[in-house]
């Protein structure tokens, strides 16, 4: 199993503890406030939402990848998502160290 399969089974894990979050308009909200440990947004979101959260995720220092598509997103968490993020450190440690974000 590969470490991006890992972590895609971590985020599962991650929505049923509920400690992830997803939809672009939350994910913001959870950036904003400094609660986002680590933010995936789907490579195939469109340019202008994937520039919108890695811009607000630079300017407050939060990690993020765009590494995985919609369908792979969806798939780990359970419902069609584009940008998901994670509010738990411990989760966001384990996926940064498997993604090397």
């Amino acid at each position: 199993m590969t470490n991006e399969q890992k972590a895609l089974n971590l985020l599962g894990l991650a929505t049923r503890a509920g400690k992830l979050i997803s939809g672009e308009d939350l994910t913001l909200k959870q950036v904003r406030s400094q609660q986002a440990k680590v933010v995936l947004i789907a490579k195939d979101a469109s340019e202008n939402t994937q520039k919108k959260i890695s811009d607000k995720c630079q300017y407050y220092n939060i990690p993020y990848t765009v590494q995985y598509s919609k369908a792979e997103l969806s798939q780990a968490i359970g419902k069609g998502r584009t940008i998901i993020c994670l509010t738990d450190s411990g989760f966001a440690k384990k996926i940064r160290e498997l993604l090397s974000i």
